[in-house]
């Protein structure tokens, strides 16, 4: 049988994305209008349809704010993940401000659930060559695994030299499972294939053709999304062309290609990758 790959969610608003800074400061966040519960619904509603799991990365600034929605994603039998507090990308925090980050939002998610958060995801995967000791404060933290060094080359984020498939950081502090997210191969080069933009704006092929990839490896790719994503109706922002196309195009495709993979593939939680479950019993013995 084929391994369970991993489904992930990006909590966060149509606003948050860190290309919209320049239109949307964090002050004004509270005056938008909130379009999220009902993305996150359709997300859940497809994850039941074909008996799949997944892991969504909550902001703490969305948990303060929608916390029945953070019981209820847990309530269907989802892990509840960390995504920081503000959607601040690594480099732009000094280390006792990540620190508060990734405390306060493990420990809001963990009151509103009942449940231990294990897992963390950086905004924009910012945890870049260079910034290795935010993986020291998260294991410092007690989080168990890792899924922000996207092993591409691209201008504003990627750790080229990161292993491919999912494996175990040795840090100062200790150790954490590291899930990268999918990438495949074209003409023996790596490229980015793990969902997101890369699923709205990519041949639907590429994505299904780097899962394969990742099955006859034996491995387990990491797929991600953004409940933004499966929302065409959502109000565009002035934004620059180029980012107007990176976020608004191929909106409506989103969730039929979601469709399409759950049928394909199977899913699970990042919680149950075999790595992270070996780990966390391999720590449990030492």
């Amino acid at each position: 049988m084929s391994p369970q790959h991993v489904f992930s969610v990006d909590v966060e608003e149509y606003f948050q994305v860190n290309a919209f800074e320049g239109v949307v400061t964090r002050e004004h966040w509270d005056s938008l209008p909130s379009r999220l519960a009902p993305s996150v619904d359709l997300l859940l509603e497809a994850l039941a349809r074909h008996g799949a799991t997944g892991t969504f990365f909550t902001l703490g600034w969305i948990a303060a704010r929608h916390p029945r929605m953070v019981q209820r994603i847990a309530a269907a039998g989802h892990e509840i993940a960390s995504h920081g507090w503000w959607h601040r990308r690594v480099p732009e925090l000094a280390a006792a401000q990540y620190r508060e980050e990734v405390r306060s939002s493990k420990d809001l998610l963990e009151q509103i659930t009942g449940l231990p958060v294990m897992g963390y995801r950086a905004p924009s995967f910012s945890i870049l060559p260079g910034y290795e000791w935010a993986l020291d404060v998260l294991i410092e933290e007690g989080y168990r695994y890792d899924s922000s060094l996207f092993p591409i080359r691209r201008p504003g984020y990627g750790y080229p030299a990161a292993p491919r498939f999912a494996h175990v950081i040795e840090r100062p502090s200790g150790t954490l499972v590291e899930l990268p997210p999918a990438t495949g191969t074209v003409l023996g080069r790596r490229i980015p294939a793990a969902g997101g933009g890369y699923l709205r704006h990519f041949p639907l092929a590429v994505i299904q053709k780097a899962f394969r990839e990742h099955e006859r490896a034996g491995q387990q790719a990491m797929f991600y999304i953004h409940p933004w994503e499966v929302d065409p109706q959502q109000p565009r922002l002035p934004v620059s062309p180029i980012t107007r196309v990176r976020h608004y195009a191929g909106l409506s495709k989103t969730l039929p290609r979601i469709e399409t993979l759950l049928t394909e593939f199977r899913f699970t939680a990042a919680r149950d990758h075999r790595l992270v479950q070996s780990h966390g019993s391999a720590m449990a013995l030492s």
